[in-house]
C-alpha cells in the first residue's frame, strides 16, 4: 500500500511538472518581465509605467489572480540604451525564465530585442512607447513581427493629426526637429508624409543624438527658416533645451510634439515656457471621470500621480490580462499568441484594442492637447 502512495505521488509530480513546463508559469504564478529605463534622463518614463502595472498587479491579485494564478514582474533598468535593452531581454527569457513580456520603451530599444531575442524565443511582448513604423511591419514581411503587440497609435497617426491641424490654421512653412534614432526618424517620416499629401515638405530640419541636449545646430538650422511651426519629435530634456535655445534666438513660432514627450515632464522642465505647446495624445485624458477605463485606472493610481505614462501603462497590463484570460488554465505562449489575436475590437471601456491573425496595430487613437496657464494639460 505503502508503495502504492508512493508511486501515486510521484505520479502527481510528474504530472504537475508536464502540466507547468511553460517558463514563467507555475500552478499558482505567472511571471512577466518588463526592460524600460528607470535611471537617466528619461528614468521617469519607465518609474511611471511600472509603479501602475504594480499597482493594478496587485489589485488583480488581491481578486484571486488571473485564471487563479497571481501575476509577478520582474523589471529591469535598460537607460534607454538599445545594447542594455537587448541584454535585459536575453536575461528576462534566459535567466528570469519569464512567460511573456510587458511595456517596454523606445523605438531603436524595442526593434532590436525584437528581431534578435523576443521574436525569434517567440516570447510575446505586449506594449511597448513607441509608435515606429519597424514595430508595425506586416508579419509577412517580418516574421518577428508577430510576437509584438502594440498598444498605441503610430507615430504616423500623431503626425498626420498634428499637421492637418496646423494646415487647418493655414501655416504651410512647418519645420522639424527630431532625435535622430528610431524614434524622431519614424516621427520625421510621419511628419513628411502627411505633409506631402498636402504637395508641401518640411521647410527645415534639425537633429539632436540620444539622451544629449546639444540642440545648438538644430536651432542654426530651423531659425534660418524662419517657420510658423516646428514639430518636434523628442523627449522631454531635448525639447526643454530646443524651446529655450529658439526663444533666445528670437524664434516664436507655433510649437507641437508627439506624446513620448511626456507633457508634465516638459512642464516641470520647462515651467512657464511649455505654455502654448501642443501634444498630441495616444491614450484618453487622465483627468476626467467621463471614460470608463479612465475611472477604472484612477482607482489604481495615486490621485496624486495620474499622468498619461501612467495611462498607457495600465492599457498596456488591461491588454496583457485580457490575454492570459481568453488563454485559459492550460497556458502557453502560443495560446497567449492566439488569444490577443483575438481581439479584434475589444473595448477595455472606452479604448478599443484591435488585433488578428494578421495586425499588431492595437490603437489608432489620437487627441491633440495644449499646455495652459499653470502648466495645465487641456484638451
Amino acid at each position: 500500500m505503502q508503495v502504492l502512495k508512493r508511486l501515486a505521488t510521484i505520479g502527481a509530480i510528474a504530472l504537475s511538472t508536464i502540466c507547468w513546463a511553460e517558463p514563467g508559469v507555475t500552478e499558482t504564478t505567472i511571471t512577466l518581465g518588463m526592460s524600460a529605463p528607470f535611471s537617466g534622463p528619461n528614468g521617469a518614463y519607465g518609474l511611471d509605467m511600472k509603479q501602475t502595472i504594480t499597482a493594478y498587479f496587485d489589485q488583480v491579485n488581491k481578486a484571486g489572480g488571473v485564471n487563479g494564478r497571481k501575476l509577478e514582474l520582474v523589471s529591469l533598468d535598460d537607460g534607454y540604451e538599445t545594447e542594455r535593452t537587448v541584454a535585459n531581454t536575453r536575461t528576462l527569457i534566459k535567466d528570469k525564465n519569464v512567460f511573456a513580456l510587458l511595456a517596454y520603451y523606445g523605438s531603436s530599444p524595442t526593434t532590436e530585442a525584437m528581431n534578435t531575442v523576443f521574436g525569434p524565443a517567440k516570447v510575446p511582448l505586449v506594449g511597448t512607447i513607441s509608435g515606429a513604423a519597424t514595430l508595425r511591419e506586416s508579419i509577412a514581411a517580418n516574421p518577428n513581427s508577430r510576437y509584438m503587440f502594440n498598444v498605441r497609435a503610430s507615430y504616423a497617426d500623431e503626425a498626420e493629426v498634428i499637421v492637418n491641424q496646423l494646415l487647418s490654421l493655414g501655416i504651410k512653412n512647418i519645420a522639424v526637429f527630431y532625435q535622430n534614432d528610431g524614434f524622431g526618424k519614424s516621427g520625421l517620416d510621419g511628419v513628411t508624409a502627411a505633409l506631402k499629401k498636402s504637395k508641401l515638405a518640411p521647410s527645415a530640419i534639425g537633429t539632436v543624438e540620444r539622451n544629449s541636449l546639444d540642440v545648438s545646430k538644430a536651432v542654426e538650422a530651423i531659425a534660418k527658416a524662419n517657420p510658423q511651426a516646428v514639430v518636434m519629435v523628442t523627449l522631454y530634456k531635448p525639447t526643454a533645451a530646443f524651446v529655450k535655445a529658439m526663444k533666445k534666438a528670437g524664434q516664436y513660432p507655433m510649437l507641437m510634439t508627439l506624446s513620448p514627450v511626456g507633457a508634465q515632464l516638459l512642464v516641470q522642465e520647462l515651467g512657464p515656457d511649455s505654455r502654448g505647446i501642443g501634444v498630441s495624445q495616444v491614450v484618453p485624458y487622465p483627468w476626467n471621470n467621463v471614460v470608463p477605463v479612465v475611472r477604472d485606472y484612477q482607482k489604481v493610481a495615486d490621485k496624486d500621480s495620474l499622468s498619461y505614462y501612467g495611462m498607457e501603462g495600465y492599457l498596456m497590463a488591461r491588454t496583457m490580462i485580457e490575454g492570459l484570460k481568453r488563454a485559459g488554465k492550460d497556458l502557453t505562449r502560443a495560446k497567449l499568441v492566439d488569444s490577443l489575436e483575438s481581439m479584434s475590437g475589444t473595448d477595455l471601456g472606452g479604448y478599443r484594442i484591435n488585433y488578428s491573425p494578421s495586425t499588431r496595430l492595437g490603437s489608432r487613437f489620437v487627441e491633440l492637447t495644449v499646455i495652459g496657464q499653470g502648466g495645465k494639460i487641456l484638451k
